[in-house]
């Protein structure tokens, strides 16, 4: 069993990670913003002994030298997951707190890793898809995205909106762990998760519906009536569920196999008119929030679709992917938990 160091332990994934981590007997320090945050991740795991689960504070990763004591540990670690990434679409401003944060602080825990924890052997990345997808190219028919593919988006782009600025967040930051390991040559192997819009449960005393993450904002959407007359746009018409995810982050942890590769890691396709079809055959107390059957938007596009490529997870990760109903099913029980 490894000593893994989790970074942002109380985002939504990373909550995920951590539960599969100690259940596969790992011994794991995630780092938080707060101790207040770390203090409720301990709270909620009353039976892990402090040897088995800790905290350590990392309050910007963005700063220099953010993670160069969260990476010395004793025992010292063999792993480290990153997860800390900022993900929103509400910033002002994109270069400080996007682009910056994201890349600044995965080339920041690579080179803290490289200089103050040289027992580490897999670090482990959560990128997106967005660092895939070339959105240029539209809804791009007949054409198949796989670990290949790179987004093609320029740093001019990268500051013309948020939603820009999330791509282009991802994809720099993964593209900076990539030459960092071609020109470093650490001792360590690296490893990229490029999920789609992730949806499932929320873990559920990490999260309120003030700070729910955004994918699972459509959810909570249709649950509390914002979507009766028109459904929106789907947007992203790939997922995977957050434990096949959080489960490919652990296995890649483990997996001598999957050092020095990217994982796309995606279910297949879904639409927003099929979450709310789930929803309304499973929640019949849902019916006067939910739109009613037919009710106009949330379909696939007309012209068709790219296709996908997730054989690298099956075959070198082992998952066998939750379905979309499985998943929005468990999604709105925790919602509802959280008082949706």
């Amino acid at each position: 069993m490894s000593r893994v160091l989790l970074t942002g332990g109380s985002g939504f994934i990373a909550a995920h990670v951590l539960d599969i981590l100690l259940e596969r007997g790992h011994s794991v320090v995630t780092t938080v913003r707060s101790t207040e945050k770390g203090q409720k991740i301990l709270d909620n795991h009353p039976k892990v002994s402090k040897d088995k689960l800790d905290f350590v504070i990392v309050e910007d990763i963005a700063k220099p030298g953010a993670f160069d004591k969260a990476v010395q540990s004793n025992p010292p670690f063999e792993v480290i997951i990153h997860t800390a990434s900022p993900f929103h679409f509400n910033a002002t401003d994109t270069k400080k707190e996007l682009l910056d944060p994201a890349v600044i602080g995965t080339t920041g825990i690579l080179e803290s890793t490289k200089n103050h924890a040289p027992t580490v052997k897999r670090v482990i990345i959560t990128s997106s898809f967005a660092s895939i997808i070339d959105p240029s190219k539209g809804t791009r028919p007949g054409y198949t995205y796989s670990e290949k593919d790179w987004n093609p988006i320029t740093e001019e782009e990268a500051v013309q909106n948020p939603s820009n600025g999330y791509r282009a967040s991802k994809t720099f930051a993964e593209r900076a762990s990539w030459e960092f390991l071609e020109k470093e040559k650490p001792n360590f192997t690296i490893s990229t998760m490029c999920p789609p819009l992730v949806l499932g449960p929320i873990v559920h005393y990490l999260q309120s519906l003030d700070n729910l993450n955004t994918s699972n904002q459509r959810i909570a959407a249709l649950m509390t009536g914002k979507a009766k007359e028109e459904l929106p746009p789907t947007g992203t018409f790939v997922w995977t569920d957050v434990r096949d995810l959080a489960l490919a982050h652990v296995k890649a942890a483990e997996l001598p196999e999957a050092a020095n590769k990217r994982f796309f890691v995606t279910t297949g396709y879904f639409s927003n008119e099929e979450i709310a079809d789930i929803m309304r055959d499973n929640f019949p107390e849902l019916k006067n929030e939910l739109p009613a059957k037919g009710t106009k938007g949330g379909g696939y596009p007309e012209g068709g679709l790219y296709q996908y490529d997730n054989s690298r997870v099956k075959e070198v990760l082992g998952i066998k992917f939750i379905s979309l109903k499985e998943s929005i099913v468990d999604a709105v029980k925790s919602l509802q938990a959280v008082g949706a």
